[in-house]
């Protein structure tokens, strides 16, 4: 009788899925620790050495045969950092080129309130056709749904706001 093929890869898996979760305990304070020191930013480090520990699971029978798996694990981690570094400093150059309103308007003024009460589905349709001013197949494409779906929803999301502009107790101020 021949060995269940799929037993083993169970059994492979596990093994490694163990040996990973050991090495990880072992690495992963001097690889953070280490990115630290070389960036100097705590947020940066983590970032890159979650990503490195990632790679490394990724390709861990590759890694785990190789004389020194945490090396190459700093090696890249040190390298998402610096990549990850210039990327951060590459936007706060552009983002300072921004100019940003300092108050940002809502999209409808008191309707949007009214709107905000729908339920998702109706509040979508909603927001898509009249915001995003998207027709109504663009709005059925870009939520997966039919147009005749859209249009329903529409017809349902109307009767919806005109009952909560008549309601000052949900909030409208029509009667």
């Amino acid at each position: 009788m021949e060995p269940d093929p799929r037993r083993a890869d169970a059994t492979f898996d596990a093994v490694h899925e163990a040996s990973f979760e050991a090495f990880y305990a072992a690495e992963h304070p001097r690889v953070l620790g280490t990115v630290v020191l070389l960036t100097g930013d705590l947020d940066l480090a983590r970032e890159a050495t979650d990503e490195a520990f990632a790679r490394t699971l990724e390709r861990w029978a590759r890694v785990s045969a190789m004389a020194r798996p945490g090396a190459w694990t700093v090696t890249v981690a040190r390298n998402c950092a610096r990549r990850n570094g210039r990327r951060r400093t590459l936007e706060r150059r552009l983002l300072g080129r921004q100019v940003f309103p300092t108050e940002v308007p809502g999209p409808a003024g008191e309707l949007w309130s009214v709107v905000a009460q729908l339920p998702q589905r109706q509040r979508e349709v909603i927001v898509l056709r009249y915001l995003a001013d998207l027709t109504e197949l663009e709005v059925g494409r870009a939520l997966g749904i039919s147009r005749s779906t859209v249009s329903s929803t529409l017809i349902d999301a109307r009767n919806r706001l005109q009952h909560l502009l008549n309601d000052p107790a949900q909030g409208g101020t029509h009667g």
